[in-house]
């Protein structure tokens, strides 16, 4: 497996285990639709959250969460559209980010709720 692959692996146990420890549920992990995935989805009480994780070595560049674009955004939407469809939510959902920065055996975690909404985007 590439380095970057299993940077984004170890990020995402992480950001599972973070979001766990707050009290979220994981109901999934890695969940596919077409072309788009959702790196977790998660219940915070009776609100589904879908969380892109972006995961960096170091933090020479841009802050993780900066890594989500528009077109990733459009595909999250979509995706957490059929998810809903297929298990009947009608209730409140969040599109969250979470970045990590690595710091060899350390890291820092930076979770941004409500980092986008559907429905808001101007092109």
């Amino acid at each position: 497996m590439a380095k970057h692959n299993e940077i984004g692996q170890y990020g995402e146990t992480l950001a599972a285990a973070y979001l766990q420890q707050k009290e979220y549920v994981i109901l999934h992990q890695n969940w596919r639709f077409g072309r788009a995935e959702i790196d977790i989805i998660a219940r915070q009480r009776q609100v589904i959250v879908f969380v892109e994780v972006k995961t960096r070595s170091n933090d020479d560049f841009d802050a993780p969460k900066d890594a989500v674009k528009r077109k990733k955004e459009r595909l999250m939407i979509r995706a957490a559209n059929a998810f809903m469809e297929q298990i009947g939510h009608e209730g409140a959902i969040r599109f969250d980010i979470i970045g990590i920065v690595l710091h060899g055996d350390a890291f820092q975690i930076d979770h941004l709720e409500d980092a986008f909404f559907p429905g808001f985007f101007y092109d």
